[in-house]
């Protein structure tokens, strides 16, 4: 068996990236971790020196992998793995062409939390990065199993938005509402740990299952690596982020009555629907009942003359006090302009995925998963061709940013006005990137205590030397037209 799993390794030796070299020594540390304080013995104190006698750039390949993750739990197999490496490297063994950027700083950030307003299950969101490579961490919590972690999942950046899309776009087909908070690196932390002890304890309570065997416990022919490989992988992420900090809403979990997978996965099929995420996370859950959406109306003709000016009051969902925008734009706007014209009005920097819903269906970047058509060739009277006429307008599927759009009345253009125009609103608008509404709300509140442990990190996260430069009662016209006429 050492000898297969050496000879394994020297393919492993040549990876593009580390973090295949990492699930490879997370795999070698969960199979060490499933037989208890005897097996991590066994392997720290045999194998590891078995693999090292070996002398070979594979075996090293195979201890530098191993030595590279794990938490405190893991300490026995990984740091006798990592004094075998460096005996190795010292005898002139040569190591595997990643070590080098295995070697480069973790950084990490940001972090995010999502939960439902049930408080059956939340998401813990963290992205990491080393030598210029980019992933994230997706850690699903059941909260009715004791705040335990339900599943691990490892994405790439490109993927991440698109997770995230599929939660809140599941939520909404299904009318559960979804809390996002912005978490510092000790929050995201404690909760983290949290819901890997509370999984740990239930594995010990539930005992081996002896029926499968322990390559079903480890890895997936289909979906890669199971959950004891990447809680590996988790563990070592957090002990390169600063000691966890319970936040101060948190509550303990207590231990309720156990249910079965499948309450968990129908529990959790409200917060994703099936809406392409589930196929990114190897979840296969049933269908979301949509409703069929009313057909389009055709463009406005030529012949129809100009289209008239709609007035629009932009609403952001949930603010309070409230926080709006009334706009004045083109009846024929597509709704790709109007998206720009939102983020002008309310100072968002872009960047993030944004959708409008509307009687007709789902319109942004288009994306055959997530049911979103292109909102390029779409106009905001197609959409809401009446007075009273109300659409909802979605930007950042992480922070979440919902907006009300309604028209208020339509009027002819001024050929002296040059359009769009904001001709009125209400506060500031949060800054891009805090976490959404709830997220803006705790930011207020640190900003306004000078006590507060995290109000100069929110002061030099904004770019702000004092807080009284912190305004979010005021609401500057001329600057938000600003913004539109250079948008």
């Amino acid at each position: 068996m050492l000898t297969d799993l050496v000879d394994d390794a020297s393919a492993l030796a040549e990876v593009d990236d580390p973090l295949e070299a990492e699930l490879a020594g997370a795999l070698f540390v969960a199979m060490s971790r499933a037989g208890g304080g005897e097996m991590m013995a066994a392997f720290a104190g045999a194998f590891i020196p078995a693999i090292e006698a070996r002398g070979t750039r594979a075996a090293l390949t195979l201890l530098t992998a191993i030595g590279a993750v794990g938490g405190e739990a893991e300490k026995p197999v990984t740091e006798a793995a990592r004094a075998a490496s460096a005996r190795m490297r010292a005898n002139s063994v040569p190591a595997p062409s990643w070590a080098d950027d295995l070697a480069q700083p973790l950084t990490s950030g940001p972090f995010t939390r999502m939960h439902d307003d049930q408080d059956i299950m939340s998401v813990l969101i963290g992205a990491f990065q080393r030598a210029g490579r980019d992933h994230a961490l997706m850690i699903t919590v059941d909260h009715q199993h004791c705040g335990a972690a339900e599943q691990i999942y490892l994405l790439d950046a490109e993927e991440l938005p698109t997770a995230v899309a599929a939660i809140h776009q599941g939520a909404r087909q299904d009318g559960v509402s979804i809390s996002t908070k912005k978490l510092g690196a000790p929050e995201f932390r404690w909760h983290v740990e949290q819901a890997l002890e509370a999984r740990a304890v239930h594995d010990e309570e539930d005992g081996p299952n002896d029926d499968a065997p322990v390559d079903a416990k480890l890895i997936d022919e289909e979906d890669g690596p199971g959950y004891a490989p990447l809680a590996v992988l988790t563990r070592s992420r957090l002990e390169a982020l600063p000691p966890a900090r319970r936040p101060r809403d948190a509550t303990a979990s207590g231990h309720t009555a156990d249910r079965t997978a499948m309450d968990v996965l129908q529990q959790f099929a409200a917060l994703i629907g099936n809406s392409g995420g589930p196929a990114a996370f190897g979840l296969d859950l049933p269908a979301a009942r949509r409703p069929t959406p009313a057909k389009l109306p055709a463009k406005r003709k030529k012949s129809s003359g100009p289209s008239p000016i709609y007035q629009v009051k932009v609403s952001l969902r949930g603010a309070k006090p409230p926080i709006w925008r009334r706009l004045l734009v083109p009846g024929d706007i597509t709704l790709n302009r109007l998206h720009q014209t939102i983020l002008a009005a309310f100072g968002w920097h872009g960047g993030h995925l944004h959708v409008f819903d509307t009687a007709y269906g789902q319109f942004g970047r288009a994306d055959r998963d997530l049911g979103h058509r292109s909102d390029g060739p779409v106009t905001l009277e197609q959409v809401a061709p009446a007075v009273k006429d109300k659409i909802r307008y979605t930007y950042d599927f992480g922070d979440d940013w919902e907006h009300d759009i309604l028209v208020e009345k339509t009027t002819p253009a001024d050929p002296a006005t040059t359009y769009p125009v904001c001709v009125g609103g209400r506060r500031a608008a949060p800054p891009d990137d805090c976490g959404g509404i709830w997220g803006y709300q705790d930011l207020i509140e640190v900003l306004t205590d000078p006590n507060h442990p995290e109000h100069q990190e929110r002061l030099e996260w904004l770019g702000l030397d004092h807080p009284d430069q912190f305004t979010p009662d005021k609401f500057d016209l001329d600057q938000v037209n600003q913004r539109l006429r250079t948008r």
